[in-house]
C-alpha cells in the first residue's frame, strides 16, 4: 500500500511541476485564513509554481466580503482566487455570476456532496463545529440534548450567527435536523445561552471556565488540549456541522492559470498534508487527520445544503433574533 501510495504522490508532484512550467505571473488572494496559516499556504504553494507571485489579503470573511463588494461596485474587482470560510458565501457569489467555473479540476478522491457539483468551489479542509466543555465541568456531554441538563443551566457560550459563518451553518443544520429543529434553540435560549461573537470569544469563555459549555469549531479546542488546556471537544452523536474554507475563482480573474494551478495545489494530495499539518482536518479522506481527532470516517458530518441555506438565510437569521435578540 505504501509503494502505490508513494507512487501516486510521485505522480501527483510529477503533475504539480508540469503545471509549475506553465503559469508565471503575479496572483491576488483574499483570504479569511489566520494570518499565520495563510502565510505557510502562499509560501508553500510559491515552492511549487516558482513562477508565481502572490499578493494576499487577509481579514476576516464579512470584512472580505464588504471589500469585494465596494471593488464590485467600483467595476475593478482585485482578487484572482478567494479563500474564505464558506459554501454559503460562496453560493452567492457564484449566483451572481462572479464566478469562474473549473470543472477540469481533479475532485475524484473526494465525497460527494463536499465540492460544488459544477465546480465553481472546492473545499480544502473541514472545520467541524461541536460541544466544547471545560474539563472541570460536572457532565461531559454526548449528546446536544446534554446541553438542556440543569447542570448546563446558565454555563453556555455560542458564538453568534450574525458574526460567524461557521455558527451560521451550525445554527442551519440543527434547525434542519428533525431530532433537534428550532425547538432546541429555543431550549438553549431558556438555558440562559446568550450567542455572541465569534468562535475565539466562546473558546476563551469555556477555556477560562466564565462558561463551562458551549459550540465552537473543532481545531480551537483540539489543538489547546494537546498543549494542555483544560477543555475537551465533542462531537457529538447526532454529528457535527463543517465549514469547508472553499477556494474559487472570480469570473474576473486577470490570471486564470495562476488561479486554476491555486485550486490544484490546495486539493491536492500534498496540499491536503500541509492543511492536516496546520491543524485542520483534511477534506480529502485519504489524507490523515492531525493529532487529537478521530480518524475521518469516524466523523458524521450532519446535512447540509448550500443552495437551501442561503434561500433561507434571512429568514433564519430573523428567527434567530426573534429567540435571542439582535
Amino acid at each position: 500500500m505504501k509503494t502505490l501510495f508513494a507512487f501516486a504522490a510521485a505522480t501527483l508532484l510529477g503533475a504539480v511541476s508540469v503545471h509549475a512550467q506553465d503559469v508565471s505571473g503575479k496572483l491576488v488572494l483574499y483570504t479569511s485564513q489566520p494570518n499565520e496559516d495563510a502565510q505557510k499556504t502562499v509560501d508553500a504553494f510559491m515552492a511549487a509554481y516558482p513562477d508565481v507571485t502572490v499578493d494576499w489579503v487577509r481579514d476576516g470573511t464579512t470584512q472580505v466580503m464588504a471589500k469585494l463588494a465596494a471593488e464590485f461596485q467600483a467595476g475593478a474587482p482585485q482578487p484572482d482566487v478567494l479563500l474564505i470560510a464558506d459554501s454559503v458565501t460562496m453560493e452567492s457569489l457564484k449566483s451572481e455570476d462572479r464566478l469562474m467555473a473549473y470543472p477540469g479540476a481533479d475532485t475524484s478522491a473526494y465525497e460527494s456532496g463536499v465540492m460544488d457539483p459544477e465546480g465553481y468551489w472546492f473545499a480544502t479542509k473541514l472545520i467541524t463545529t461541536g460541544i466544547i466543555y471545560n474539563t472541570a465541568a460536572p457532565m461531559q456531554p454526548t449528546s446536544y440534548r446534554d446541553l438542556l441538563s440543569e447542570e448546563a443551566k446558565g454555563k453556555i457560550a455560542m458564538p453568534s450567527p450574525l458574526t460567524s459563518g461557521a455558527a451560521t451553518i451550525h445554527m442551519d443544520a440543527l434547525t434542519s435536523n428533525p431530532t433537534l429543529g428550532w425547538d432546541f434553540y429555543e431550549a438553549l435560549a431558556d438555558q440562559g445561552a446568550n450567542p455572541q461573537g465569534g468562535n475565539g470569544g466562546t473558546y476563551k469563555a469555556i477555556a477560562g471556565g466564565e462558561k463551562l459549555y458551549g459550540f465552537v469549531v473543532d481545531f480551537l479546542p483540539i489543538r489547546e488540549a494537546v498543549k494542555g488546556a483544560p477543555v475537551r471537544f465533542v462531537f457529538p452523536e447526532e454529528g457535527v456541522s463543517a465549514v469547508s474554507e472553499p477556494v474559487a475563482i472570480l469570473s474576473t480573474a486577470q490570471n486564470p492559470d495562476a488561479a486554476r494551478a491555486f485550486v490544484d495545489f490546495l486539493i491536492s494530495t500534498e496540499g491536503q498534508e500541509l492543511a492536516s499539518d496546520m491543524g485542520y482536518l483534511p477534506a480529502h479522506p485519504g489524507v490523515a487527520a492531525p493529532e487529537g481527532f478521530p480518524a475521518r470516517d469516524q466523523i458524521h458530518l450532519m446535512e447540509f445544503d448550500p443552495a437551501k441555506a442561503l434561500k433561507n438565510d434571512m429568514a433564519n437569521k430573523q428567527r434567530f433574533m426573534d429567540i435571542f435578540g439582535g
